[in-house]
């Protein structure tokens, strides 16, 4: 059983919608470095985990349905954790599927919420945690960056990295 597992967070189409009040722009570019993520992961025999955010008072919240973005390389066999909160962990059976598991590699949208959300929650229980910075999105560079900063700044032990440097 591998100790590592990749968390891809909310990789939902409202964020590449243009017609979505959530579209966060053109995010092509970490659409194809996650997809190279996901490949280096899966060819290394990571668990696989991905959110869905929704909200429990109705299905539309985001828009369309919350479905993920089909250009990701997703599987049957990847693990799915519908959350309707900020967290991950919350009342979801995440903490459940990482169980054995040790280290955890995240990335996702949007950094500031739910991506940060989960580095909290996940250092809080004890997993070393790997930040795949060019593989999530804020709405503007200066907030992924801060965000990104005050994180570091307040837990040392998590590695802020981007992919070049993850996969070499």
């Amino acid at each position: 059983m591998t100790e590592t597992a990749l968390v891809l967070i909310d990789f939902q189409q409202e964020w590449t919608n243009p017609e979505s009040e959530y579209y966060v722009g053109d995010i092509q570019e970490v659409v194809g470095k996650t997809n190279y993520l996901i490949d280096h992961c899966r060819t290394r025999g990571f668990k696989i985990i991905r959110t869905k955010h929704r909200e429990n008072d109705s299905l539309e919240h985001f828009w369309p349905e919350t479905k993920f973005i089909p250009e990701l390389k997703f599987e049957e066999t990847d693990t799915v954790i519908i959350k309707n909160k900020i967290s991950p962990f919350y009342n979801t059976s995440l903490e459940k599927e990482l169980d054995g598991i040790k280290h955890v590699i995240v990335c996702g949208i949007l950094t500031n919420l739910c991506v940060r959300s989960f580095i909290q929650d996940a250092y809080d229980r004890e997993f070393e945690i790997t930040v795949i910075k060019d593989c999530c999105v804020a709405h503007s560079p200066e907030l992924q960056e801060f965000t990104f900063y005050d994180l570091a700044q307040t837990r040392e032990e998590i590695d802020f990295t981007n992919l070049k440097e993850f996969v070499e």
